[in-house]
């Protein structure tokens, strides 16, 4: 499979062009992971948003139809916890029949996917992401923050290999709180033949305490599987994959590494954000975000928000976990937290 780039409509200053759209359709998760939504912050009179200022299902659809004719091809649908989003196998529907899209993926915590697993099939969702930290009941219990048990995910994940959908595992590592579950997740979900990819813990928004000595480097997760169960490495499937991919020997099963801290992949990312009241945001350490909401509820054509996202596009320079360790210790910005922008 090549990397090459074949006639993008749309280019940013480094020549990446517009491939991927992740839309996050709720602020809202019944999560509370330290790495992403921490109690001590969102905790029960923290303000969502309120109803009114999300994008509808009609003006989202809206956009992804512009997003499509500037060659975006790819859609992950997150959150929050998308499938709070009431309704959320209509969206994915209307969006399946958009001309241009490819794929669309979903991006959850596993509590909700049972229930919708069949209307999810229905609606033409192509796969499905499931972020997993631990297989350690108790140590699942402690870092999703509301003692939500393991096992009702490893059902659910069960019920949608079942029916069908293509599976991967997300799992955020962190010394010091489940360095202990690298092995045992590796082995599990290679027997279950799912595709578990491991993240670096990253300094994502404002809130999650992020340290860089508390980060575990892909490289020494790769060395810790390799020597148990040997690995090869996979070229990847196209421009911009974010994971880099490894085989188990012998076999199909795959591993993946997404290692924004120590090894950036800024260079390739094909990837805009839009935020569940309509931010369009071109990193995902962006600190600021673009209002794509006004101008829908304003009566802007189809073709003059094209031509605003083109503009931010055509503008982009983000590339932030290339830069992230040259820059001045103790200088903060303010990022956008995960949660609001779906990861």
């Amino acid at each position: 499979m090549t990397n090459t780039i074949n006639s993008p409509n749309v280019l940013d200053s480094y020549e990446r062009p517009l491939r991927d759209l992740r839309i996050s359709v709720t602020d809202r998760c019944n999560f509370r992971c330290s790495y992403c939504m921490p109690a001590e912050i969102f905790g029960p009179d923290f303000e969502f948003l309120p109803k009114n200022k999300l994008l509808s299902f009609e003006e989202l659809e809206r956009l992804v139809n512009i997003f499509s004719k500037m060659g975006v091809e790819k859609i992950r649908i997150t959150g929050g916890e998308p499938l709070l989003r009431k309704q959320l196998p209509e969206l994915i529907h209307k969006i399946s029949l958009v001309e241009g899209i490819k794929d669309i993926a979903l991006t959850t915590n596993g509590t909700l996917l049972k229930k919708f697993v069949p209307q999810l099939n229905e609606a033409k969702l192509d796969r499905v992401t499931v972020s997993i930290d631990s297989l350690d009941d108790e140590r699942f219990k402690q870092m999703n923050g509301i003692g939500y048990g393991v096992k009702p995910i490893l059902e659910a994940i069960d019920a949608a290999d079942k029916s069908g959908f293509p599976i991967k595992i997300n799992m955020v590592v962190k010394k010091g709180v489940n360095e202990q579950d690298i092995l045992p997740m590796a082995k599990y979900f290679k027997q279950k033949g799912h595709t578990l990819r491991f993240i670096e813990f990253m300094d994502v928004g404002n809130s999650n305490g992020w340290k860089l000595d508390e980060v575990v480097p892909s490289k020494k997760i790769l060395d810790l599987i390799h020597k148990e169960m040997p690995l090869e490495p996979v070229e990847e499937n196209y421009f911009g994959e974010v994971a880099k991919r490894y085989r188990y020997k012998g076999t199909k099963a795959e591993i993946g590494f997404i290692s924004s801290v120590t090894q950036a992949f800024c260079s390739s990312c094909t990837r805009a954000r839009l935020s569940a009241e309509g931010f369009l945001y071109t990193c995902l350490f962006a600190t600021k975000g673009y209002d794509l909401r006004t101008p829908l509820r304003e009566g802007a054509t189809d073709e003059e928000i094209e031509e605003i996202i083109r503009q931010i596009w055509n503008n982009r320079d983000d590339r932030y976990s290339e830069i992230r360790l040259n820059e001045t210790p103790g200088i903060k910005k303010s990022k956008i937290e995960m949660s609001h922008i779906g990861g």
